[in-house]
């Protein structure tokens, strides 16, 4: 057989594989028309259904949400039709199912979805970053946001076209086939590859041999690419070495710059942020480097080291995981560690980051909800309520199971070491038991850490803070008198509630309240500082500087009409709660044990 005839064989027998692939996949194309007001386009093209497949499935959540979303909502019109384009019956059956009439002669679903931003909701308003937005100059798409699937079909494979200006730049994790179709192994690999399409600035490096892309859409340009990944490059080198080897080859960093800070959603091989745009400085742009480097370390858990709960989420009626201080909590923990053994942040005030975490965790969580309880109930209202306390004390949790495992391994393998041995063991496609993980983890390291498990995870005792820190001569004080006088607004700090550009009052010091301020009220201006998220801070510290005795003015809105109260700042003795500090006492042996706890091994 000569050679050309070789050729024309393997051409042929790559086109039809490539086609049978495509015939297999669930293909989609996506319009997205910035005059359609709002609205995506979504057309699917069907193998063949059988009766099985009579039902077609929106989201009604997604993982790393902990939020319902009942993406079915957004759902304007709904089509389906043969293979001749003629159209088929279909019923709406519930808030997130459409159920087809003939599914057996069902070929294409059309559908028009609304952007979750812009759509008003009575409740359940979707997190902006882990929604939809569809304006002039950019796209915002998220997979649960935009695709549903044939119910029984999860699995199956996807390709994905999107139609847009052709001046757009896009964004994304997932990669194209020959086609120019983006392709995704199943429907849980869509919802975990977000896309960020218009008028962004692109940036890339290289850690080891992974490749690191950052877009960023930013309103008035106040943001570009290139300089907020310079900023983030001493960040992502310190990740490199906490983490020996990143498990990824390719991460996709994706920036929304604009009105409001909304925060941030985490993916197996990408990040998204929606943050409000100013000037990027040296400040800023370390306190958006803070944000990332939480969710950057997401790589290695949940992408690597996750429960069969999430290796195939439920979307229909999702299922709280045990395992959530895993998954938040020993990232959260680990993205400070990286910053400490990085020298990104001195050992004060990783301490001071320490004692906001403890604080947060008794002013404004229940200490007596356990960490598996929290997991459990994620989803439902009463976990909600402290869910934010998995950042809190799931973090300061995982700090003290790195500084157990320290001890019993005389300084050799700390937390950082076992959950690289955990990558190693399971991985992106090898999920672990979510019954015997603890079990699993105790026979991998000592049995000691059974019991810890048991009291601090799944039950919730009081974590031991004293003893743990002095391992490493480190002095923990609950309450800490410290003699010295200093200026004060009054007994405590007000505490805030963040809406927007409004700065809202949750909780007033004593001489607040007899001055007339009052929960609710929004505050307006300090003396003459208009007071937004961004000079809260700097207004208050300007403040405390003034000598006591001193009168202040604090302009305030309640009900729409706007009030000024003056108030005067009082002395009183400095004392400091959940106080960590370096015991200048310290053994040899906790000198010892402390130095590896502040370096990479």
């Amino acid at each position: 057989m000569n050679a050309l005839r070789i050729a024309t064989l393997l051409t042929g027998l790559l086109a039809t594989t490539t086609l049978a692939q495509a015939q297999k996949a669930l293909t989609y194309t996506v319009d997205i028309d910035p005059k359609t007001q709002d609205l995506f386009q979504v057309r699917l093209e069907l193998p063949k259904l059988g009766k099985g497949q009579n039902v077609y499935q929106f989201a009604a959540t997604a993982p790393g949400t902990y939020q319902v979303m009942d993406i079915g909502r957004f759902v304007r019109k709904f089509e389906a039709f043969d293979d001749k384009d003629k159209p088929l019956e279909v019923k709406q059956i519930a808030t997130n199912q459409w159920q087809l009439q003939q599914p057996e002669k069902t070929r294409a679903i059309r559908y028009t979805i609304a952007e979750t931003w812009d759509t008003p909701v009575t409740e359940h308003r979707v997190y902006r970053m882990c929604g939809t937005s569809l304006e002039a100059d950019h796209a915002l798409l998220n997979g649960q946001g935009i695709f549903g699937y044939v119910q029984g079909w999860q699995d199956k494979p996807l390709r994905i076209k999107l139609n847009y200006p052709a001046d757009w730049k896009i964004g994304t994790p997932l990669t194209t086939d020959k086609q120019g179709y983006y392709t995704a192994k199943n429907y849980d690999h869509a919802v975990d590859s977000p896309f960020l399409l218009g008028r962004l600035t692109e940036a890339k490096t290289k850690l080891g041999d992974a490749e690191v892309a950052l877009y960023c859409y930013s309103k008035t340009d106040q943001v570009q690419a290139e300089p907020l990944l310079g900023y983030m490059q001493k960040m992502l080198g310190a990740a490199q070495a906490f983490l020996v080897q990143l498990p990824v080859k390719r991460y996709t960093f994706l920036y929304h710059f604009e009105d409001q800070s909304h925060g941030a959603w985490e993916h197996s091989y990408s990040s998204e942020y929606v943050l409000r745009e100013t000037p990027l400085t040296p400040e800023s742009a370390n306190g958006i480097t803070s944000i990332a480097a939480h969710e950057f370390f997401h790589v290695v858990t949940p992408l690597n080291i996750h429960s069969e709960i999430i290796e195939q989420f439920n979307f229909v009626q999702p299922t709280g995981s045990e395992h959530l201080w895993l998954y938040e909590g020993t990232t959260e923990w680990a993205s400070g560690m990286m910053k400490l053994r990085g020298d990104l942040v001195s050992l004060d005030e990783y301490l001071k980051e320490l004692s906001g975490k403890v604080a947060y965790d008794h002013a404004q969580a229940d200490t007596t909800y356990s960490l598996s309880k929290l997991g459990l109930n994620s989803f439902a209202e009463e976990g909600q309520k402290q869910y934010g306390n998995i950042y809190q004390r799931g973090a300061m949790t995982a700090a003290l199971l790195d500084l157990r495992l320290l001890e019993l391994s005389g300084g050799k393998r700390g937390l950082r070491e076992v959950m690289n041995e955990l990558t190693k063991r399971y991985g992106p496609d090898k999920p672990f038991s979510e019954k015997t993980f603890f079990a699993d983890f105790t026979k991998l390291t000592y049995p000691e850490i059974g019991d810890f498990f048991a009291r601090y995870v799944q039950r919730a005792e009081p974590l031991p803070l004293q003893d743990y820190y002095a391992k490493v001569g480190i002095r923990y004080v609950p309450v800490l008198h410290t003699g010295q006088r200093v200026v004060a607004l009054g007994n405590h700090n007000p505490s805030f509630r963040l809406a927007g550009n409004t700065v809202q009052l949750t909780e007033l010091p004593d001489t607040w309240q007899t001055g007339g301020v009052a929960v609710g009220d929004a505050l307006v201006a300090i003396g003459g500082t208009a007071i937004t998220p961004e000079t809260l801070q700097t207004a208050f510290t300007e403040l405390k500087n003034r000598k006591a005795g001193e009168d202040y003015e604090l302009t305030l809105r309640r009900e729409g009409v706007e009030k000024k109260v003056r108030l005067r700042l009082i002395e009183k003795e400095e004392i400091k709660r959940y106080n960590f500090a370096v015991a200048p006492d310290a053994t040899p042996a906790q000198l010892a044990l402390r130095q590896i706890w502040l370096k990479n091994q």
